[in-house]
């Protein structure tokens, strides 16, 4: 089997990056995926061109696929995550910049109402961006609703700080996520 290892962050430069992989080393048989995420419109762009040309993806034991690179995984035609295989996911979050946040409330009022608009109608397309992607990939979108959307997007004070989940072989199975053994 020919084998495209693709590995690393899902930055603005992966598209060219894989295209010129996927042309360079064609035919290729799987694509094994291992990443800490990135960029989610690009790991959906990503997984749309494994998607066009019905690449199978595969997370190994041992490997990890978490945030963005969840995408590009389910991109593949044939979705196997390997018992050991982590597929990871957790809850966006364009709040991630907490000094920028800070800066825009001492700003004052209409500043923070102005910022918390921008984030809710960005949230709102991503949200309507993954959905659209989950249908056209056979992904459940209970995937969405049951498991992604509910981890917390950070963390907070408390005893429970997490704010990702791994999906178990069965949860994988069942949202179809891996849709072969």
């Amino acid at each position: 089997m020919k084998i495209l290892i693709a590995e690393g962050a899902i930055d603005d430069d992966l598209v060219p990056r894989l295209q010129a992989a996927l042309q360079r080393h064609n035919p290729i048989d799987e694509v094994w995926i291992r990443s800490p995420g990135g960029n989610a419109r690009v790991g959906n762009e990503a997984g749309r061109i494994l998607r066009q040309i019905m690449l199978p993806t595969r997370i190994p034991a041992g490997w990890a696929c978490f945030s963005a690179c969840n995408f590009l995984f389910m991109g593949g035609a044939a979705r196997f995550v390997d018992p050991g295989g982590l597929f990871i996911v957790h809850m966006f979050t364009h709040t991630g910049n907490r000094s920028a946040i800070e800066a825009e409330v001492l700003r004052g009022t209409e500043n923070t109402v102005g910022l918390i608009g921008e984030i809710e109608q960005e949230s709102a397309m991503l949200a309507s961006e993954d959905n659209d992607f989950l249908i056209r990939m056979g992904v459940s979108r209970k995937l969405l609703t049951e498991v992604m959307y509910r981890q917390k997007a950070v963390a907070e004070q408390g005893s429970d700080r997490s704010t990702r989940r791994c999906l178990t072989q069965g949860e994988a199975l069942r949202y179809n996520v891996a849709n072969m053994r």
